[in-house]
């Protein structure tokens, strides 16, 4: 291991704003942007392009080739050069870097084998794409001794979510920053949970696609983001043109079902990216403000509930039996009962730390699951990935963005 009290490594990456041992940056706690409200979240990402493009330029002649990305809780960090290996925990950050072509780049990530699997139900239908995240380091919570071998060219990462670990220090931190490179992430925009206390003054939440116009500057992909982020302002805008009156909306419940007598229940309009692809299709709660978001629910309270859709977490992932999640719940004289289950509206959804690309497929997906009659019917999905959806039924264009992933703007 390198020595921390020695002198740089590389400087490869430095904050700008650089955490010190006396405090943290300032900055706004609390504000949010809907993922719903595609022209805010689009001007504030274009504004900071901008910016960003500014301070690049104004560089004297022997910088001309750094660049400036700021995100908070780290506030602005300068970079070199364009990260070539990239460190990330949660998949809302490595699916950012798949988005723009640098899947392969990732090299740890938490359960990396699962969202392999996971994200490769997706791949099938974007024609020459391609991902492998097998066998990578599972990071969820990193050692220090493998951040120095895997020497990352960035670690796209919170480090206020690594602080909440409880196994990292500051000193940790700004030793990871000082001799490898610096953490840029924002993972508790997820649900916006509270960070850390000593990280409060710095946070500041944003919408998924805010979060993504910030690694695409830091991977300097900007048009792969425009590109991206008009086939999903397109997407909106055609779902807010059919979404039925509200009361001719279903009620829903989403659930993840670790066995069925350990039901998970999720709200599916509460703030923050986890339901980037469930609020702008504005459903009905079955549970209202009756369950907390994360509790665990018996078939009792869902038929209390009575959901007439119930949206099944992880449900796609290859190692999900959705018949036998189906089967247990037609089998229990109770879950039999649910308005959902009688009419076969048990549906399977991917992943909640989702990227932009499943961000996109889960908006298609809730939507034709939630709304039929307008956006039209899914597949009754038991296996296998993602189902072929019959060309006129796409709501977004598949080989768009897998040209756009792949550099074909």
């Amino acid at each position: 291991m390198a020595d921390s009290d020695g002198p740089t490594r590389r400087k490869f990456l430095t904050y700008g704003g650089s955490v010190a041992a006396g405090g943290l940056l300032a900055g706004c706690t609390g504000s949010s942007e809907s993922d719903a409200t595609t022209t805010s979240a689009t001007a504030t990402a274009t504004t900071a392009a901008e910016s960003t493009a500014t301070e690049s330029t104004t560089e004297s002649a022997d910088e001309t080739d750094s660049y400036t990305v700021s995100m908070a809780p780290m506030g602005d960090v300068t970079f070199e050069s364009v990260p070539e290996s990239i460190f990330t925990r949660l998949t809302h950050h490595a699916g950012m870097a798949f988005a723009l072509g640098h899947g392969n780049a990732v090299n740890s990530m938490h359960a990396p084998d699962y969202y392999d699997a996971l994200w490769n139900q997706f791949t099938p239908r974007l024609p020459g794409v391609e991902l492998d995240w097998t066998g990578l380091y599972s990071s969820w919570e990193p050692s220090k001794e493998r951040l120095y071998e895997l020497d990352s060219d960035v670690h796209l990462a919170d480090p206020a979510s690594v602080s909440a670990l409880g196994s990292w220090s500051q000193d940790d931190l700004d030793e990871i920053e000082e001799n490898i490179s610096p953490w840029f992430g924002n993972s508790f925009s997820a649900r916006h949970q509270a960070p850390p206390t000593e990280w409060t003054d710095a946070y500041e939440y944003y919408g998924l696609w805010e979060i993504f116009a910030k690694v695409a500057q830091v991977l300097q992909e900007e048009a792969k983001y425009e590109a991206l982020t008009a086939v999903r302002e397109e997407l909106l805008a055609a779902i807010a043109a059919d979404l039925p009156a509200e009361d001719d909306r279903p009620t829903a419940v989403l659930l993840g079902p670790s066995d069925l007598e350990s039901i998970y229940a999720y709200n599916l309009s509460t703030p923050g990216f986890l339901t980037a692809h469930t609020r702008p299709l504005k459903p009905v709660s079955a549970f209202g403000d009756d369950v907390e978001s994360g509790s665990t629910v018996d078939f009792e309270t869902l038929l209390e509930a009575d959901p007439d859709v119930i949206l099944t977490l992880g449900g796609m992932h290859p190692n999900t039996s959705m018949p036998d999640i189906r089967a247990g719940l037609r089998d229990d004289p109770v879950g039999a009962e649910i308005s959902a289950v009688r009419n076969d509206r048990v549906y399977a959804q991917a992943g909640r730390y989702q990227g932009p690309i499943l961000n996109l497929f889960q908006l298609e997906m809730t939507a034709k699951q939630l709304y039929p009659d307008q956006f039209g019917a899914w597949p009754q999905y038991s296996e296998g990935p993602y189902p072929e959806i019959p060309e006129e039924e796409q709501l977004f264009d598949r080989q768009r963005v897998a040209d756009i992933i792949n550099g074909d703007l």
